[in-house]
């Protein structure tokens, strides 16, 4: 009505500037509060719009700070990647406003409209990049984290005190994966499920199949995970996918690790197999940090009547992301998803992930002939797992040593571990460095460097008093001028080598530290 006025001369606009903007005055008739109005009352507005430099310049400051240490160090956290530019705006972008509580076209509240297109483009790409059939898979695109999907999955499919049956945390397992000891129900996932561990066979590093087999006839388990978080081999899933038949149980594949591989199609795929497969979207996949849940769809068998009987799974894994477990998703995250699937079907991609694997294999070459273990004897995927026993170090000093020379990686249990929190190996992965252009030469150099690391962990144990506890480890270092001295030689060794790389998401011009 007032555009009508307008337009037809009843209502004439005075239009006058105010704080650098032009305000519009309606001079005879009125639809809420006026401009001055607004301005004299609504004062938190313009902090609103006041960027982070003027609100919080001290997170700034610490981002700027996280910027310098990406740049200036190596991630070998075989867990992480670096997201592209493009993945970080959508994620800083107003999505995060929108609320969308259930699923596109099924919403429990309005202006869902643009939010359902990007959800959409979510799971169609999803099934893209893995070359799945849409009739045969879906795919729910909301869960947060790897960990909650493996849990939604679990409540979604089993009932309370139902069995799985998983790889054991110290011989390369996830905590997700229902881990426990003998005393204590330590994952969330052991309290309300029943659960039961695989392990490796200690002699060759391997997934012991025949074990697995022979446990899963004792245990009768109704869910046998074939996913890991430290095993540098393939699963065979088609020996899993026979035992989960032998037992009637549903395989899962966890793919966390290996999705970017999988996508890329430069290791074998899980699909072909199971009946649920689960990922994270940020770690080899490269994408925001989020996850997905694929589930089976269509007809499962013929039955003895010579009827259709169809896969159930769809709406039991979405009723249990929503509302069973979570409410509304998180929007910024997939609109940086839409973004990460579409950038995972481009040749700059396959050619990535092939890198990631040359990377690694070379790593582990270097490793072995600098004397070192690697539980399995090398790897077929993106990691190397280090077994550190007979170098006489632990894997809490080395991670604690590699950190004070601005290399990032974990110290991770290895087959006859009996703490998780002083184990006996190092875990590193190939995918973020190979993100930043590192080739195979950079990765033989970064051999040099951990085996450095490793050397001045061994000299620094040695000068601890006997029977001294790990957290005397940085005092003994802190005392020993020549062990200062070594670690900021090795530093600036380090900081130099990772300087010619690029950044990725900001721009090494504007950095300040």
């Amino acid at each position: 009505m007032f555009l009508r006025r307008v337009a037809v001369g009843a209502t004439k606009l005075n239009v006058a500037p105010a704080n650098g903007r032009f305000l519009l005055r309606h001079m005879s008739s009125r639809y809420g509060s006026t401009a001055e109005e607004r301005e004299a009352r609504a004062t938190w507005v313009k902090q609103l719009n006041d960027p982070m430099e003027v609100v919080a310049p001290e997170v700034v400051d610490i981002i700027e700070l996280e910027k310098a240490r990406q740049f200036k160090g190596l991630e070998v956290i075989a867990s992480e990647n670096f997201c592209s530019r493009a993945v970080m705006e959508a994620i800083g972008s107003i999505m995060t406003n929108s609320s969308s509580d259930g699923y596109p076209g099924a919403r429990y509240s309005g202006g869902t409209e643009y939010v359902d297109i990007i959800e959409n483009w979510c799971m169609e790409r999803a099934l893209q990049v893995f070359r799945l059939d849409p009739a045969k898979w879906g795919v729910n695109v909301q869960t947060l984290t790897g960990s909650i999907a493996n849990f939604q999955t679990y409540t979604g499919l089993l009932k309370p005190h139902e069995r799985i049956l998983s790889l054991d945390l110290p011989h390369g397992g996830h905590l997700s994966h229902g881990y426990q000891t003998a005393t204590k129900k330590v994952s969330a996932v052991s309290l309300f499920f029943e659960t039961m561990h695989y392990r490796l066979d200690e002699k060759t590093g391997y997934i012991d199949y025949d074990g697995m087999e022979r446990s899963a006839s004792l245990f009768r388990p109704k869910l046998i995970v074939a996913g890991a978080s430290a095993y540098a081999r393939l699963f065979d899933y088609a020996r899993i996918r026979k035992i989960c038949d032998e037992h009637k149980a549903i395989m899962m594949a966890d793919m966390a690790h290996l999705a970017g591989l999988v996508a890329a199609d430069v290791i074998p795929s899980p699909f072909e197999y199971a009946d649920i497969v689960t990922t994270t979207t940020n770690k080899s996949l490269r994408g925001p940090r989020g996850a997905l849940i694929f589930f089976r769809k269509g007809v499962k068998e013929i039955n003895k009547k010579g009827e259709e009987v169809l896969y159930d799974y769809e709406d039991k894994i979405n009723n249990a992301v929503f509302p069973g477990v979570q409410g509304a998703s998180h929007n910024q995250k997939l609109a940086g998803l839409a973004i990460s699937l579409k950038q995972a079907m481009t040749p700059e991609y396959k050619a990535y992930q092939q890198q990631v694997l040359r990377n690694s294999s070379k790593l582990a070459q270097c490793l072995i002939e600098k004397g070192y273990e690697l539980v399995s004897g090398g790897t077929d995927n993106h990691l190397v797992l280090i077994d550190l026993k007979n170098k006489g170090i632990d894997g809490s000093r080395v991670e604690k040593v590699l950190e004070w020379v601005r290399i990032a990686a974990n110290k991770n249990t290895v087959p006859g571990d009996v703490s998780a929190v002083i184990p006996g190996g190092i875990r590193l992965g190939t995918p973020a460095l190979t993100s930043r252009g590192l080739l195979e030469a950079d990765f033989a150099q970064i051999a040099e460097f951990f085996d450095e690391g490793v050397k001045l962990a061994l000299k620094i144990k040695a000068a601890e008093p006997k029977g001294a506890k790990f957290k005397n480890f940085e005092t003994t270092m802190k005392s020993n001028k020549e062990f200062q001295s070594e670690i900021s030689k090795l530093r600036r060794e380090v900081e130099e080598f990772a300087m010619q790389f690029p950044t990725i998401g900001c721009d090494k011009e504007t950095m300040k530290y």
